[in-house]
């Protein structure tokens, strides 16, 4: 199981209700795929950059999933024959950001010895 993006704009006549059953169906294709997802994002209606199927606008939805890499192709059919959803996009989620070292943490203290040690080996300072 990997981290997918799952992103979908609506045809901006969709009103909330009907936005909200189609988020509930998307999610409802994820975990029939054994899948699960972890956060849903509602951007709203905003203005596209080009027109869509001769729309100018629509609304974002973001969700951030986990599931197996062949739901993916069974994700985009459904995307594709459903008509409410004007554009889609699924990527790779970005892994976790490593953990930070603690504030209270000291760096290791390189000794004076260490630094002229590594400044005699580097070739061509004088």
């Amino acid at each position: 199981m990997r981290d997918y993006e799952v992103a979908f704009i609506a045809h901006p006549e969709v009103n909330e209700q009907a936005l909200a059953a189609l988020t509930e169906k998307v999610q409802g294709w994820i975990s029939a795929g054994g899948g699960t997802v972890a956060r849903a994002d509602h951007w709203g209606k905003r203005r596209l950059a080009y027109p869509i199927r001769k729309q100018r606008e629509g609304h974002y939805v973001f969700l951030y999933a986990n599931m197996p890499p062949a739901l993916g192709a069974e994700l985009e059919r459904q995307f594709r024959i459903t008509e409410e959803i004007i554009r889609f996009l699924i990527t790779l989620g970005e892994p976790p950001a490593p953990a930070a070292p603690a504030a209270g943490a000291a760096q290791p203290a390189v000794s004076a010895a260490d630094a002229e040690r590594s400044a005699a080996d580097k070739p061509g300072e004088t």
